[in-house]
């Protein structure tokens, strides 16, 4: 009988750690993650294509548009891209699998072009897969996060 509460909680205390972002996946997608935006931020184009897949990815900008089609990353794309210096903040990984990651985190900074740049605020999320034995980003997905809205929080948004 000991050794079957033992087992329990051994299985149970794994449970959590699992739950709690410490499983290897995720932790390897977040400093993908980091290492994704800091190209994107020093226009290090290469690597940003490197690091999607070479299916092609699933994205939805923030800018109103509808969702986009299937498209393989290019580095001559993302040169044509305009100009934007943002950081990322609160970003939490939950593995959905053994080779898919989910992220999602907040991105705020300055987008543009020379000259005519903006505040940018936007929620982000994105899933990550393995390909070749390296994580890459396979969807994005971001949305306007404004400076207000018309969700008023509640104490009921804080109950779980």
């Amino acid at each position: 009988m000991k050794n079957y509460l033992l087992s329990g909680l051994l299985l149970l205390s794994t449970g959590f750690i699992a739950a709690d972002g410490h499983m290897a996946a995720e932790k390897e997608v977040l400093k993908a993650l980091d290492a994704y935006m800091e190209a994107r931020n020093s226009r290090d184009f290469e690597t940003v294509v490197a690091m999607s897949s070479k299916a092609g990815t699933l994205d939805t900008n923030s800018d109103g548009s509808f969702h986009k089609p299937l498209a393989k990353q290019t580095v001559e794309n993302w040169k044509k891209s305009s100009g934007a210096v943002t950081q990322h903040f609160y970003a939490e990984a939950t593995a959905l699998a053994d080779d898919v990651v989910h992220v999602r985190f907040y991105s705020e900074g300055m987008v543009g072009d020379d000259g005519n740049m903006s505040d940018y605020r936007t929620r982000v999320t994105m899933n990550w897969v393995k390909e070749d034995s390296k994580w890459v980003l396979k969807s994005a997905h971001y949305s306007p996060a404004s400076y207000g809205g018309v969700h008023k929080t509640q104490a009921g948004d804080f109950e779980d």
